[in-house]
């Protein structure tokens, strides 16, 4: 059923604690866990409103199309 003993899952997590190291897995698991979160917030489409974007003034007061008279 599960095609992995537990004696392959427990040498895996051995070498994944002496490559990264036992202070840095929960971090590797938390950024893994947010990546997950938010593929499937993409999937569903529950994805956050787009901003709107402001016309933003030049320095100089004139406007910015070039039109200086």
């Amino acid at each position: 059923m599960f095609p992995f003993g537990v004696t392959e899952i427990l040498v895996v997590l051995l070498i994944c604690v002496l490559v990264f190291g036992a202070k840095r897995l929960p971090e590797i698991g938390s950024g893994l866990a947010s990546g997950i979160k938010n593929f499937k917030k993409g999937l569903s489409g529950d994805e956050l409103p787009e901003k709107k974007e402001e016309p933003v003034a030049s320095v100089t007061g004139k406007p910015a199309d070039g039109d200086n008279g």
